[in-house]
């Protein structure tokens, strides 16, 4: 592909600072890194993981709901984290976020942790503590 042939169909980076790179041809035959806004092939895949994503969410918000589960389990796969990746992103033992999974294991946290798991996610206490209606 030619560096003006670089896919930009805004989606998903429309007001964003991120976007993609791609590697395109120049005018001398040279490969260049060039930036891109998106792909809709791309986009449309996104779309459908997404999906499933937002599938899983809303299960996960019924055990919730439920009493089942708590917020912590909710919030990291709206988050795309696995136990593994919020253990590396807070230093908290798989085990122990496991046993966080449970509601009354989560009530019982102390403001420390609750705080780790908040900024690995990237939200505040008191939106960690619920889930969205």
């Amino acid at each position: 592909m030619k560096v003006d042939e670089v896919p930009q169909d805004l989606k998903y980076y429309k007001g964003s600072v991120v976007r993609d790179v791609n590697y395109a041809v120049d005018e001398k035959g040279q490969y260049k890194a060039v930036l891109s806004d998106g792909w809709t092939p791309k986009n449309d895949a996104l779309d459908m993981a997404l999906d499933e994503v937002r599938g899983q969410c809303g299960l996960i918000a019924e055990k919730v709901k439920r009493g089942e589960s708590s917020p912590l389990e909710y919030h990291a796969a709206r988050n795309l984290m696995d136990v593994k990746l919020l253990s590396d992103y807070t230093g908290i033992p798989k085990r122990k976020i496991r046993r966080h999974f449970s509601p009354e294991n989560f009530a019982a946290l102390d403001e420390g942790t609750l705080a780790k798991y908040a900024e690995a996610l990237r939200i505040t206490v008191a939106e960690l503590k619920t889930i969205p209606e």
